[in-house]
C-alpha cells in the first residue's frame, strides 16, 4: 500500500486544482457534477495543505523541484510557516467561496459558469505556487499566472463596465510587476547571486545600505496587488466583477497573495535585521499610514457598497505593510495575523454584498434601510465581520491590531500607534452604518416584502460559517500565535 509522503503531497496540492479545472471544463453539460467536482476539488486540497501543516509541524521540510529555466533559475517549492498560513487561507476559504458561488451565479442567473469555475481554479493554483515558492523566480511565475487568471473573472460579466474595469484591473498589475518587481528581482540576483530564500534575509554585505530603501521601493510598489497607494485603482476598478470573484480578489487569493509577497520579501530577502539597521523600511511605514488613513476616508464617502468596501481593503491591507515595515518580529507576526483575521471578515463582508443584491437587488448604502429585518442573518453576519475588522474583541481583528500596536511600540514609533488607532476609529465609521441602518432605521420602501427574505441557502450559509469563523479565530488567537513564532527572523547560523 502507497503511503503518502509529504513531498507527494506537495506535489499533489500543487497539481491537483489543474486536473480539477480540466475535469470542470469537460463536465460543462452537466452542470451539478461540475459544481461537485469544483467543490470536492477544494475539498481534496484543503485535505492535502492540512496534511502538509501535519508534516510541518512533525520537523518535516517537504520540497518539491521541477525543472531549472536556466542555471540558477530553477522551478522549486518548499514548506515554511509563513507560506503555510497563506495556503491554509487560500485552501480553507475556497471550499466556502465554492459553495457560496453556486448559489450565487444561480441565484443571480449569471452566464459562463463553467468558465467562471475553471478560472477561479486555476486561481487558486496560482495562489498556492506563491504560497509554497521557495525562490523569488518561481513566486514571480505564480504571481503573474494569479494576474492572468482573474483577468477573465474580472471581465466576466462581458459589459462595456466590466471590460474596462478588468483592462484597468490588468493594467496596472501588469505594469507594476514587469516595470519594477521584475526589476528588483534581476537586481537581486544581480547583487547577491541567488534569489532562494533564506531565514535572514540574502541581501546584507551585498547590497549597499544607502541603496536598500529603492530596491524596497521597487519591491513595495512593483508588488501592486498590495494596493499601496498610489498603484491601488485596479482593486475599486474590479469591482465591476460578481460577488464570489470580489471575494476571491479580498479575501482569498489575489490581495493576499500581494502582502504575502510583501512580507515574504521582507522576511527571506531583506531580513528583518538588515531592514531595522539600514533603516531601509522606515519611508514604507509612512506610505503605509498615509494608504491606511486616506483609503478609509475615502471609503466613508462611498454609497456603492462594494466601492465601500474595495476602500476597506486597501485601507486593511496596509496594515500588513506597516507590520513589515516596522522591521521587527512582532510587527512581522501582527502583519501575517492581519492577513487571517482580515481574509475571514473580508470574505463574510463581500458575501453578505453579494446576498443583498441577489435577495433585494441594492447596492447602495443608502438602500439598506430597514433590510435587517428581512435579511437578519445576513446582516447579522455582516455586524459581526465589520466588529472584526475594526479590532475590537471577541473577534479575531482584535489579535493582529494587538500585535501590531506592541510591534509599533517595541520599534519606538508613537506616531504608528497613533495611526492605527485612529485607523480603527475610522473603520467604525464606514462600516458601522451599513449595519446600523439596516438593522435599527425603518424601511423607505412601503413595497418592502415582511418576514424573512434571505438570498439561497447556499448563499447564506457560508457567510454565517465564516461569520462564526471571525468568533473561532479569537479564540485560537494564542495557537496562531504560537505558530506564527516558528517563522524564522535569524540566518540558520545565528538562531539560538
Amino acid at each position: 500500500m502507497h503511503i503518502l509522503t509529504a513531498d507527494y503531497a506537495l506535489y499533489l496540492t500543487l497539481f491537483l486544482p489543474l486536473g480539477g479545472m480540466a475535469l470542470i471544463g469537460a463536465l460543462a453539460p452537466w452542470p451539478n457534477a461540475r459544481d461537485i467536482v469544483h467543490v470536492g476539488t477544494a475539498v481534496l486540497t484543503f485535505a492535502l495543505v492540512l496534511f502538509l501543516l501535519r508534516a510541518l509541524l512533525a520537523g518535516e521540510a517537504p520540497t518539491l523541484f521541477l525543472f531549472e529555466v536556466m542555471p540558477g533559475l530553477p522551478l522549486t517549492f518548499a514548506i515554511e510557516p509563513l507560506g503555510m498560513v497563506f495556503a491554509l487561507l487560500a485552501s480553507g476559504l475556497w471550499i466556502v467561496i465554492a459553495i457560496y458561488a453556486i448559489g450565487y451565479m444561480r441565484g443571480n442567473g449569471e452566464a459562463h459558469q463553467t468558465r467562471f469555475a475553471m478560472f477561479f481554479t486555476l486561481a487558486i493554483a496560482a495562489a498556492l505556487g506563491i504560497a509554497f515558492s521557495s525562490n523569488l523566480f518561481t513566486l514571480f511565475i505564480f504571481y503573474e499566472l494569479l494576474t492572468l487568471s482573474t483577468y477573465p473573472l474580472v471581465a466576466h460579466k462581458g459589459t462595456p463596465e466590466a471590460r474596462n474595469g478588468a483592462r484597468t484591473y490588468l493594467t496596472i498589475l501588469l505594469s507594476t510587476s514587469i516595470g519594477f518587481f521584475l526589476i528588483a528581482i534581476i537586481w537581486t540576483w544581480t547583487a547577491a547571486g541567488t534569489l532562494t530564500f533564506e531565514p535572514g534575509g540574502i541581501l546584507e554585505g551585498h547590497v549597499d545600505p544607502a541603496l536598500a530603501p529603492v530596491l524596497l521601493a521597487l519591491f513595495a510598489f512593483g508588488i501592486g496587488k498590495a494596493a499601496l497607494m498610489p498603484f491601488h485603482r485596479w482593486l475599486p476598478a474590479a469591482m465591476v466583477a460578481p460577488a464570489p470573484v470580489s471575494a476571491l480578489l479580498h479575501a482569498v487569493a489575489v490581495v493576499k497573495g500581494g502582502v504575502f509577497t510583501l512580507l515574504k520579501v521582507g522576511v527571506y530577502i531583506f531580513g528583518t535585521g538588515y531592514l531595522s539597521t539600514t533603516g531601509a523600511s522606515v519611508w514604507l511605514a509612512w506610505v503605509a499610514a498615509f494608504t491606511l488613513i486616506v483609503s478609509a476616508i475615502i471609503a466613508m464617502t462611498k454609497d456603492d457598497l462594494k466601492a465601500r468596501l474595495a476602500y476597506s481593503t486597501i485601507s486593511q491591507l496596509a496594515y500588513v505593510t506597516l507590520g513589515l515595515a516596522l522591521a521587527n518580529q512582532m510587527g512581522i507576526i501582527g502583519g501575517a495575523m492581519q492577513m487571517v483575521m482580515h481574509a475571514m471578515a473580508k470574505i463574510t463582508l463581500f458575501m453578505c454584498a453579494g446576498a443583498i443584491y441577489v435577495s433585494a437587488h441594492k447596492t447602495r448604502v443608502c438602500e439598506l434601510d430597514g433590510l435587517g429585518r428581512q435579511m437578519p442573518f445576513t446582516f447579522a453576519a455582516f455586524l459581526i465581520a465589520s466588529i472584526s475588522i475594526i479590532g475590537l474583541p471577541p473577534l479575531g481583528g482584535a489579535w493582529s491590531k494587538w500585535f501590531l500596536l506592541l510591534a509599533a511600540a517595541d520599534a519606538h514609533q508613537t506616531a504608528m500607534i497613533a495611526v492605527l488607532c485612529i485607523g480603527s476609529l475610522l473603520s467604525i465609521g464606514y462600516l458601522m452604518p451599513v449595519a446600523g441602518r439596516a438593522l435599527f432605521l425603518p424601511s423607505r420602501d412601503p413595497d418592502a416584502p415582511q418576514g424573512i427574505h434571505e438570498a439561497p441557502l447556499l448563499c447564506v450559509v457560508p457567510l454565517c460559517v465564516t461569520a462564526l469563523g471571525c468568533l473561532l479565530l479569537f479564540a485560537f488567537g494564542n495557537d496562531i500565535y504560537a505558530f506564527l513564532l516558528h517563522i524564522p527572523m535569524l540566518p540558520p547560523e545565528a538562531a539560538p
